[in-house]
């Protein structure tokens, strides 16, 4: 029964239904052959808010699956990502801020002819080299108007999903963002998957990458990147789409776009759970790390609004706002030791390339000059991040830079003319919402969980005073503006905000003298850039030319 309508457990049902749930957690399955180096799974969600998930504080949508991995492992409150889908993938690929390889600006739309550049060496090809089976299930939007520049001839042995930014979730047509092309856009490895048609995305994607998981040798190690379409908005006749059965369950939420947002949101959280029980079911979870993270914050308005929240911060996706770019994230594995905690390490996006690199075997510094570091040590034993500095982005196509070193956050300009600067309410909801830690400690993540642990895959299940524990201290506390404080019009001047203690962005404390250091550091890093790549759109990528199907058009071959 869904939390929302049911009554708040006593302490004593919790206790006597953790007792229980320990009694019948599920037997080690027949111990699957240890690789010598750690499957490494990456889910990235698309477009969540920092409020759409429970662990956070929020009530009114439940994430069991989501918050199981979160409590069982660390979950990360200070996570940064870039502002938009491209750049954000682009820099989880190379370990790379954007502005180094021409991926600072905007998204990739349909019909442009460019990429992420070809000599950039990817995630996938590093651990390729390492010995891993590389699989990807879901979204690229890293460019396909040429075959080179898709995910098979970029470090995947396979890939089955979409090249776009988005999709219908249903029909899989794309329709282009300011042009009047729309077509069909569903891959496995390069060929058209018609079979697709009238199935959920997100259940597709949960299904190959369970399939994945059952059929792999589990003596390789193996590196799934499961980038999944939820919750981003589909095309702009229905933007959100959920099966029935799911959207019957939040009828407690009255406004109906919400309603739908959150059933996206619960399938995603589905999907978390199906994964881990499969990897758990082959034995392999016991051996693995699992990242779960969003690629930037919800679009409450705007393009692609999709009715998420990202509560208490300021600002969407696409702005250098906490909103946009502070995103939930959490990481589980075996081998971590220190477990079951909220973590404030400045972390960035592109910080896992080099740390799942390290963790496969691989020389960190044979990887030449990136900008992510290897956190996995500081992780392990909850020391200080080894990271100092962020850059949010360096766009100066949309005339705005934001940095962060230290506690400290520098805005100099925005995007979109300001338009999306702003805070937004937390959704309604119910008037006397209940956190169910029972739908959290039995479901299918935590039991498959448990099991890694019967295995002997670290500390032990969790206590549901603990679960509440993480739940408050991961919650961000807002102390309010300060009247005192000089408004913050960052396209008239800058902008510089103490994150750690004002994380809602809401005591502007620039003065040129504190901006000084920010100011000589971006321009190090500006000298530093290279041109955006972005390109005009291209007619002859129009689907109409290629059977319907979205196709590499450059390469002239109808796929």
């Amino acid at each position: 029964m869904h939390a929302a309508r049911s009554p708040s457990p006593s302490a004593a049902a919790v206790g006597l239904l953790v007792t229980l749930l320990a009694a019948t957690a599920p037997a080690a399955p027949d111990a699957a052959p240890a690789p010598d180096r750690p499957h490494i799974i990456v889910i990235l969600a698309d477009d969540l808010g920092w409020d759409d998930v429970s662990f956070h504080g929020n009530d009114q949508i439940p994430t069991p699956n989501i918050d199981a991995l979160a409590y069982h492992g660390i979950i990360l409150n200070n996570h940064y990502t870039l502002p938009l889908c491209t750049p954000s993938r682009s820099a989880l690929m190379t370990g790379k801020y954007p502005m180094r390889t021409g991926m600072q600006h905007n998204v990739i739309l349909a019909p442009e002819p460019w990429g992420l550049p070809l000599e950039e060496r990817l995630l996938p090809q590093r651990l390729r080299d390492l010995g891993y089976a590389t699989h990807a299930v879901g979204k690229w939007h890293l460019g396909f108007f040429r075959r080179e520049y898709t995910p098979i001839f970029r470090g995947f042995h396979s890939h089955f999903g979409y090249w776009n930014g988005h999709q219908d979730y249903y029909s899989h047509n794309v329709q282009a963002s300011f042009a009047p092309f729309e077509g069909y856009d569903m891959r496995r490895n390069m060929s058209v998957a018609t079979d697709a048609v009238g199935k959920y995305t997100t259940r597709l994607f949960t299904e190959e990458a369970v399939d994945r998981i059952r059929r792999h040798d589990a003596r390789q190690p193996l590196f799934l990147y499961l980038a999944h379409l939820a919750v981003h908005a589909a095309n702009y006749e229905v933007p959100l789409q959920a099966p029935a059965e799911a959207v019957a369950r939040f009828a407690h939420i009255a406004d109906p776009e919400r309603r739908l947002y959150a059933a996206m949101v619960h399938e995603l959280d589905l999907s978390v759970g199906a994964v881990l029980q499969a990897l758990q079911e082959r034995g392999m979870l016991q051996h693995s790390t699992v990242l779960f993270l969003s690629d930037n914050g919800a679009p409450t308005r705007g393009i692609h609004a999709n009715r998420g929240s990202n509560w208490p911060f300021k600002g969407v996706k696409a702005t250098p706002w906490e909103g946009g770019v502070r995103t939930p994230a959490c990481i589980w594995s075996a081998s971590l030791r220190a477990k079951h905690r909220v973590s404030n390490q400045m972390l960035h996006i592109t910080d896992w390339l080099p740390t799942f690199y390290g963790l496969a075997g691989g020389n960190v510094s044979s990887l030449g000059r990136v900008d992510g570091v290897d956190v996995w040590r500081a992780l392990d034993e909850a020391a200080p991040s080894p990271r100092r500095e962020v850059l949010i982005n360096l766009d100066d196509v949309s005339a705005y830079a934001a940095l962060r070193l230290g506690n400290f956050k520098y805005v100099n300009g925005t995007s979109l003319l300001g338009f999306l600067d702003e805070w937004h309410a937390r959704p309604e909801g119910p008037a006397d919402p209940a956190y169910d830690v029972g739908a959290v400690l039995a479901s299918p993540a935590a039991r498959a969980l448990r099991g890694a642990l019967a295995a002997g895959a670290g500390a032990g299940p969790l206590d549901p005073h603990v679960v509440r524990v993480l739940r408050e201290a991961a919650r961000v506390q807002c102390a309010g503006p300060d009247p005192k404080a000089p408004r913050c019009r960052p396209r008239k001047r800058p902008c510089l905000f103490d994150v750690a203690r004002d994380p809602c962005e809401e005591r502007n404390l620039y003065t040129p003298q504190l901006g000084a250091l920010f100011e000589t550091r971006l321009a190090q890093l500006r000298a530093e850039a290279v041109a955006p790549r972005n390109k005009r759109g291209d007619k002859r990528a129009d689907p109409a030319r290629w059977g319907g199907v979205w196709s590499p058009w450059a390469d002239g071959v109808h796929e």
